[in-house]
């Protein structure tokens, strides 16, 4: 029984902070003003890019329409086999090229690129993927928040169904809202941290000179934002800097993408998860107590799935045995995470899957399994370059 009263207890904790992350958002959310940014600090938008000659142009004429004089847009283009370096040269951005078939990976081409940025340094590196557009204000709003906190800042980075899009990519759009946003809008309500995200991310020059970027990594910003928090630099949640990019329309690229995010998550649940844990208990530092228990949070599908299975396990002992606390664990498991989703779908939900789509939300867990599965199985370790078109 001890196995599953531990699995339970983790199923209550996981299920509960949801619901205190979503509706913490949810208190606020009709009280969001975007105000004014404060006058920005000189700063470089940093642009690590790995064939994105379809994107690029598009993305860096984008950039340099909210660029100041005094600022900069470097794009690394990283072990490219198409023409990102020329073409992003030609719509008027400084460009490097790295080359190393080893070393492969985001984290690797933002260390070149911070290498490059040494002999005439800005004041606050912003890491913009290649294929992003901004929002008004945003570049500034984040350089601003970074200088004056001496903190990571990251933007509100969202991702998008394309017009026509299936039930798949709209559930998908749904949970990425979930977690990048009213999760972590909750927890800064809360006077808490958020986990970086991987694009809309502001560093002030100082803090990135005392840490190592250069990682292979598959999820390298998840790991960043808790090294930041383990130095007393906690990342800080800028809802009002959106940075908005779209999902790929083929479906290999799809897979590829959702499986390179969710396997990177849970190899971090698994190895580094209990260290950040300990680590932030023996340091007494909140701010790490809450990213890794937030990092700690199954994927969505996932969690959903725990929790059913659980239900019914504890419907099955409580038959057999007569011992009925686990089935009243899993069924409150299940109302917590029900809760948190209809209150999340209440508030960014309805722009992505209507009311009635809802019911066929077990069907789109039961279609992410396989990749669970694969998991155990198959598990991806290894960057791998998303296919857009």
């Amino acid at each position: 029984m001890l196995p599953l009263a531990l699995l339970g207890v983790l199923l209550l904790l996981w299920t509960v902070l949801l619901v205190i992350q979503v509706y913490a958002a949810a208190w606020v959310w009709r009280a969001q003003i975007a105000d004014s940014p404060d006058e920005a600090p000189t700063l470089a938008v940093l642009m690590p890019a790995h064939d994105e000659a379809t994107v690029i142009a598009q993305t860096v004429a984008e950039v340099r329409r909210h660029l100041r004089l005094q600022d900069r847009l470097l794009v690394v283009a990283d072990n490219c086999a198409d023409t990102t370096a020329e073409v992003a040269c030609a719509a008027g951005a400084e460009v490097v090229e790295r080359t190393d078939p080893v070393l492969r990976g985001k984290g690797y081409a933002l260390a070149y690129g911070l290498a490059c940025l040494t002999q005439r340094s800005p004041q606050v590196v912003v890491v913009v993927d290649a294929d992003c557009r901004l929002a008004p204000g945003a570049l500034q709003r984040l350089a601003a928040q970074a200088w004056k906190l001496q903190r990571p800042v990251q933007g509100l980075y969202l991702m998008q169904a394309g017009a026509g899009s299936g039930l798949k990519l709209r559930m998908a759009a749904f949970a990425w809202a979930l977690r990048n946003h009213l999760r972590a809008l909750g927890y800064k309500c809360l006077g808490l941290p958020c986990q970086l995200m991987g694009s809309g991310m502001a560093f002030p020059w100082p803090l990135v000179q005392q840490v190592s970027f250069a990682t292979g990594h598959i999820v390298e910003d998840l790991k960043l934002g808790l090294t930041f928090a383990a130095m007393g630099k906690p990342p800080y949640f800028c809802p009002e800097a959106m940075v908005l990019s779209d999902f790929p329309v083929n479906e290999q690229g799809v897979q590829s993408q959702r499986k390179r995010w969710e396997h990177g998550h849970l190899t971090v649940l698994m190895q580094d998860a209990p260290r950040y844990l300990a680590q932030a208990l023996w340091q007494r530092n909140g701010s790490l107590l809450a990213l890794a228990l937030d990092m700690s949070v199954p994927p969505l599908a996932l969690l959903a799935s725990l929790c059913a299975t659980y239900a019914m396990l504890g419907a099955v002992v409580a038959w057999q045995t007569a011992v009925v606390w686990p089935l009243l664990v899993g069924v409150g498991a299940c109302a917590a995470l029900l809760s948190a989703a209809v209150q999340g779908w209440m508030l960014v939900g309805k722009a992505w899957v209507r009311g009635h789509e809802l019911l066929l939300v077990p069907v789109y867990i039961l279609r992410k399994l396989p990749l669970y599965l694969a998991f155990l199985f198959k598990r991806q370790v290894a960057w791998v370059k998303t296919r857009r078109d």
